[in-house]
């Protein structure tokens, strides 16, 4: 096979950046934690020899071109190897642009290469365990890489049957879902350790702030970075950051088609089109159209429609530009939810209330949110060891719903029957602009011994939020019924026979916020003598917000600001016991802005107010040490981590002040398993456990309790065993604890612990055509989301029991 002609220092970069009920306390655990890491260390160094004659995961970094396949991996001999199905085009013909030269040894499908269309960055033989991260700031391997990262793959993705970024947070541990509140955008919220990291959500490294709805069409894999991130993704980033990494083209064609049909009166169809126009140019497509129900709730709708094109122009060997375009159109009934009984401190629907109970108006309600992104990014090779590239984003998106919120249950009648519930209106048109440049520089060089990847660069953003809401729903009305403040019956609420006959108006007084960023940083990665891997980062970030209210007229009539300098940084060790097994240890730091969550009109819940702008940055910083271990000829990774994050200088709201008063604690466990345990087993999962404590605070109460609505407890597996050549079968298990009420310390309102599960079966008819039937929520638990801070909140709930059956076609 031909070699590839790509200097080294160029492949660098070919993986795109980062601009992107239990009630067991943490102690046993963390000990138990610390034993078992002990214990394998131990048995890796009587061992050492078996694992040296391991192959050691190659350190290159994707490649720009990949024109060889790395030599496989040692192969395990097994009694009765699978039948032999067609292979996948060779190395040089099929590796996807960019494609890790990770080798690993091939399996019955694949024989060593990647399948065309695969993820680029996973291991081609177990594509459930991602070897790499798509960021440069990050060139180590997952492996070598001294923190937790959580990837998700499409493959993993695509078993899960998640096709939104909410899906996605339901199954993932140490993920919490949030709800729209306190003047914040109903969106996308997730809860990172603990931490709100709503606008710490990077799309390719870019931050996509402002609270979106995202789909999952064009997603390559989903990486989570646990931890502060500053140095990394900038501002926030307390419990970590998330960034969706999109498909971009790779020069091999292929066409992949899925369709698919399920209860709900569901229907979706995607379609993933790669070509080589030249030896030069690679284009790819992506598209999806969706129009659904919701399992288990009555009235709910979601329908969506999307495309994406990229283009890859190389015409040298030094030299790469990819331009590409994301759009995104998603049209939903929106559903917040059933009320919450004050008296049991637990949801109505766990005292006997339909789950399907829908209580909303759905003649009136309406929810839409639109994206559209546009990125270019030049890479060079400027010499043999530097290289440099440059990404510009502009990014517009629309968040556009009138709303029903269930609120108090009026239980005066002495008949239950006749107990009743008020349907208020919540309403937001936000819109969001992003404009953003990215320039780097990575040079890759020795002193006296030690190898660097060194990285640094500028970045320099502008985000513009105008939020907006809409006037009369309160006041309209038809014959007896209020439209904001109907009345329905608890039991049989029937919103839909209140009409809709009037046009919306928005009130014509927005509010616009606008952040300034400008940011410098530089991270170092140096091998040591084979073993020890050091890394440290630091990070200056010149923050600027301004926010001002609008008369109808246009006039200004409130304007607020604040300018802050931030400088964070990261440090880490990482000790390779053998090459297939690693400790390390970490310590990161990151700061909260006043304003940072700009979708906000709260104080106390990230938004800029007169109350609040006074106060600095709240801080953060987090001690985590774990290991790393690939095993089964290095095909499953095993993780397991401690960690402690700490939040000081806290906003928290006393009495009509906002304070930086606060200060809280979260210390876990974390474990995880990804990957192949033979060619025929995959698996896919993890486990946190968490404890937390608020350790200050101006209310003295709070102090002791721990902090409100994120489960401290979750788990996940998701498994798939190939019984033959043609049929796979596999499931989900997935666990999330109790999770209690309040706005900062928990109150004694609960939201009870759950588990759902999941099954799914995958027949190859033969190599263009397979068939997929799946069933999610098998038993038709009802789980719950997350629910308003207030006193009486009311509460988000998951989808029911859903089937689905989809023809996949590939070429």
């Amino acid at each position: 096979m031909s070699t590839s002609k790509v200097p080294a220092s160029l492949r660098a970069f070919s993986n795109r950046s980062v601009n992107r009920g239990v009630e067991a306390r943490v102690t046993g655990a963390a000990g138990a934690g610390l034993i078992t890491a002990a214990a394998l260390a131990g048995t890796l160094a009587t061992s050492e020899a078996m694992a040296q004659s391991a192959s050691a995961a190659t350190g290159a970094m994707p490649a720009l071109t990949v024109e060889a396949q790395a030599e496989p991996r040692k192969k395990k001999t097994v009694a009765k190897p699978a039948k032999a199905k067609a292979t996948a085009p060779s190395a040089a013909s099929a590796a996807p642009a960019g494609a890790a030269a990770a080798a690993g040894p091939s399996s019955a499908k694949a024989q060593g290469a990647a399948a065309p269309g695969s993820n680029p960055y996973a291991d081609p033989s177990a594509p459930y365990k991602v070897d790499r991260s798509a960021s440069s700031k990050l060139p180590k391997p997952i492996l070598d890489t001294p923190r937790t990262v959580t990837t998700i793959p499409k493959e993993v993705i695509e078993d899960k049957g998640a096709t939104s970024f909410r899906d996605l947070a339901r199954t993932t541990p140490g993920l919490t879902l949030g709800t729209g509140e306190g003047g914040n955008a109903f969106g996308d919220r997730v809860f990172i350790r603990g931490f709100d990291a709503r606008n710490d959500v990077y799309v390719d490294g870019v931050r996509d702030s402002g609270v979106n709805i995202r789909e999952n069409f064009n997603t390559e894999q989903v990486e989570i970075l646990k931890g502060p991130s500053a140095t990394i993704g900038g501002r926030g980033t307390s419990g970590g950051a998330i960034d969706v990494v999109t498909k971009q083209p790779s020069f091999v064609d292929f066409t992949n088609a899925a369709v698919t049909i399920g209860t709900d009166l569901t229907k979706r169809t995607t379609l993933d089109v790669n070509k080589v126009i030249s030896p030069e140019l690679a284009v790819r497509a992506n598209g999806m159209i969706q129009g659904a129900h919701v399992a288990g709730r009555d009235y709910v709708t979601d329908d969506r429609w999307g495309g994406a094109f990229a283009a890859t122009y190389r015409p040298s060997e030094i030299f790469k530009l990819t331009v590409d375009y994301f759009h995104a159109d998603i049209d939903q009934m929106p559903d917040w939810g059933v009320p919450f009984n004050a008296t049991t401190k637990l949801p109505f629907t766990e005292s006997g209330v339909n789950r399907n109970n829908f209580y909303g108006q759905p003649n009136r309600d309406f929810q839409r949110a639109r994206q559209d992104v546009a990125t270019a990014k030049a890479e060079v090779q400027i010499t043999d060891w530097l290289t440099a590239s440059n990404k510009l984003r502009y990014g517009f998106s629309t968040l556009d719903y009138v709303a029903s919120a269930p609120g108090n249950v009026n239980t005066s009648a002495a008949n239950p029957a006749n107990w009743t519930v008020t349907s208020g209106a919540k309403s937001r048109y936000q819109q969001n602009q992003v404009l953003a440049d990215q320039a780097e520089l990575t040079a890759k060089f020795d002193t006296f011994g030690a190898k660097h990847t060194l990285v640094g660069g500028a970045e320099f953003s502008t985000e513009r939020v105008s939020r907006d809401t809409y006037q009369a729903l309160a006041t309209e009305s038809f014959g007896t019924s209020n439209l904001a403040g109907a009345t329905l019956s608890l039991w049989n609420p029937n919103g839909a026979a209140i009409p809709w006959n009037s046009t919306f108006k928005r009130t014509g007084t927005p509010t616009i916020v606008g952040i300034d960023t400008a940011s410098g940083y530089v991270l170092d990665t140096v091998e040591l003598f084979e073993k020890l891997i050091l890394t440290g980062g630091a990070r200056v970030d010149d923050y600027d917000i301004k926010a001002r209210s609008l008369s109808s007229s246009g006039a200004v009539t409130s304007q607020l600001g604040r300018h802050d300098t931030m400088f964070n940084y990261n440090l880490g060790v990482t000790y390779k016991v053998v090459p297939s097994f690693a400790l390390y240890a970490a310590y990161g730091t990151s700061t909260n802005p006043v304003g940072a969550e700009l979708d906000a009109g709260g104080a106390d819940y990230g938004g800029i107010t007169a109350a609040n702008a006074v106060l600095g940055p709240e801080k953060n910083k987090s001690y985590e040490a774990g290991a790393k271990w690939e095993v089964f000829e290095r095909h499953l990774l095993l993780t397991a981590s401690l960690f402690q994050n700490e939040k000081t200088a806290a906003r928290e709201t006393v009495g009509a002040t906002v304070q930086a008063t606060g200060a809280y604690r979260v210390r876990g466990v974390e474990i995880g398993a990804t990957g192949n345990i033979t060619d025929r087993w995959s698996v896919y999962g993890g486990a946190v456990f968490m404890d937390s404590d608020v350790t200050r605070s101006a209310t003295a109460s709070n102090v002791g309790r721990q902090l409100a609505n994120i489960a401290h407890e979750s788990f996940n597996l998701l498994t798939k065993y190939r019984l033959t050549d043609e049929l796979s079968i596999g499931g989900q298990a997935t666990y999330k604890s109790k999770i209690y009420g309040g706005t900062f310390a928990a109150n004694d309102n609960v939201l009870p612990s759950s588990w759902r599960f999941d099954v799914f079966a995958d027949y190859e008819i033969n190599k263009n055509f397979s068939v997929k039937a799946s069933v999610l929520n098998l038993t038709n638990e009802t789980i719950y989301d997350a629910f308003y801070r207030s006193a009486v909140p009311y509460v988000y709930v998951a989808p029911g029991r859903s089937a689905y059956l989809t023809l996949n076609v590939k070429y």
